[in-house]
């Protein structure tokens, strides 16, 4: 029997190396985005029961800054973004995996905002490439998420247990960790109540649907870096805290009876006048468009 010359048992390691090396990156690669090899189009993705995944994810755990688990927006690093922002989805979408160590967990599709064709998964909006923050949004259905049907697979504990385990994941955003909330299309609309001797103030998204009671005065916050804020704090001192946090020019309309419909027990008013002409000086300091209404939204 020959000897194994220090050459040969040289190269014999190296290749146990390379072969750990690679089997410990699949098994380590985590949270990813893959396209699909033959680029299946979404509508024929439940025809097959395997469809293999791109060599290379479109978006690793390496491109993402943070995951939301309240709102499923993805803060991508300028590159990772930069290639999404540029990446050719036809008006029939592109279909997606979202992976956790190579292993697809589930399915959907990227979406161009031009597109006229609905859609019923999971998908990803196409972002503008100028758009600021660089974030993208894993959402549901096309063109609204009243299109959706089926269960929402985003809470998957595989994928939010690989975004913690990398230091990605937060739970929500706060107030505090915004320097400026995004703009609104229809501005943001503030409401105000008494409550056990204390003022407390909503801020929300404006828009042209009624709201409830329940809805302005629920303790949650929802706060999304591209679309749908509601705020909700206590003391004049708080809301102006938020008020500086939006961006310059904003509209801010103020009414004790905007768009609540039905009337409850809880009475939305403004505050004192003292309370309240100091809040609207400080909006306008802040460079806000603050319009203040009493009785007649």
């Amino acid at each position: 029997m020959k000897a194994i010359t220090p050459i040969i048992i040289g190269i014999m390691l190296l290749l146990s190396i390379l072969v750990s090396s690679i089997c410990a990156t699949s098994k380590g690669e985590g949270f990813a985005i893959y396209l699909t090899r033959e680029d299946t189009p979404p509508e024929k993705m439940e025809m097959f029961s395997h469809v293999d995944i791109a060599d290379q994810p479109i978006v690793s755990i390496q491109d993402i800054i943070t995951y939301n688990a309240q709102t499923h927006e993805i803060k991508l690093t300028d590159e990772a973004f930069e290639r999404i922002a540029n990446l050719e989805v036809p008006v029939r979408g592109k279909s997606l995996l979202i992976c956790v160590d190579g292993a697809p967990i589930y399915w959907g599709a990227f979406w161009t905002p031009i597109s006229s064709i609905s859609f019923d998964g999971v998908i990803i909006w196409k972002p503008l490439s100028s758009q600021e923050p660089k974030v993208i949004t894993i959402g549901l259905g096309y063109p609204t998420s009243s299109f959706f049907e089926g269960e929402d697979p985003r809470n998957n504990p595989t994928v939010l247990h690989s975004l913690e385990q990398a230091g990605k994941l937060i739970n929500k955003l706060s107030i505090t960790s915004m320097d400026k909330l995004p703009r609104s299309f229809k501005g943001y609309e503030l409401y105000s109540w008494e409550e056990e001797s204390q003022w407390h103030f909503a801020l929300i998204t404006g828009t042209d649907r009624t709201k409830t009671i329940e809805e302005i005065t629920s303790n949650e916050d929802f706060i999304s870096e591209t679309g749908w804020v509601k705020i909700h704090v206590v003391g004049a001192d708080a809301i102006k805290d938020v008020l500086s946090r939006l961006p310059d020019g904003e509209s801010v309309f103020w009414c004790d009876e905007l768009h609540i419909g039905q009337s409850t027990e809880t009475d939305l008013q403004l505050p004192p006048e003292q309370i309240a002409d100091a809040i609207e000086e400080y909006a306008k300091q802040c460079g806000l468009d603050f319009v203040v209404t009493v009785h007649s939204c």
